[in-house]
């Protein structure tokens, strides 16, 4: 019987991942003026590391550097906000099959494919899943979760679009572009 197995490169993605999750959310984050509610990095390099490593990669970064983040800081996780990191992860991991960073090509093109993935994985995380669950698991008002649940999205959207399109911009000029080395006769 054989085994499905992660690749060693995606397991060590998620450690380091989940590792710098926990620092950017704790020293990247600015208050939104929202109850437990912040204008967050961790998402801009979420998504690189998503895009870089694939969708089961982003997916548990997100949900392991969530929880993590949150037991360590505030001494209690909030599973809907955790399992929405995860969620827009692998959404944002889906990228990676229609970019392909690692050919060095990241032009307008590929921008906007990333940042049209990005917006439908952070809408269906914070603006259904995070707030949904939070009514279901947590008996939350339905107003204050939804405002959450908007402002959080919005904000990362706006995050990883910047931070995010400029982070794969940089990584794709370290990658060596397909054909560009030719043999030498």
């Amino acid at each position: 019987m054989e085994k499905s197995k992660l690749p060693i490169r995606t397991v060590v993605a998620i450690g380091i991942g989940a590792a710098v999750f926990i620092i950017l959310g704790r020293f990247g984050s600015i208050p939104s003026g929202i109850p437990n509610t912040n204008i967050e990095t961790t998402y801009a390099f979420l998504s690189i590391m998503s895009v870089i490593f694939g969708p089961i990669a982003g997916l548990f970064i997100g949900l392991i550097g969530h929880v993590l983040k949150d037991s360590i800081f505030y001494g209690q996780i909030w599973f809907s906000w955790e399992l929405s990191s995860g969620i827009f992860g692998a959404i944002v991991g889906i990228a990676a099959r229609k970019i392909n960073i690692e050919e060095g090509l990241f032009g307008f093109k590929q921008a906007i494919i990333f940042n049209v993935i990005q917006v439908i994985g952070n809408a269906i995380a914070w603006f259904l899943v995070a707030p949904t669950l939070d009514i279901v698991m947590y008996g939350e008002p339905v107003n204050k979760v939804f405002i959450q649940g908007i402002a959080a999205g919005v904000a990362n959207m706006i995050t990883v679009g910047i931070i995010g399109t400029i982070l794969l911009f940089t990584y794709a000029k370290t990658r060596t572009k397909t054909g560009s080395l030719n043999k030498e006769e």
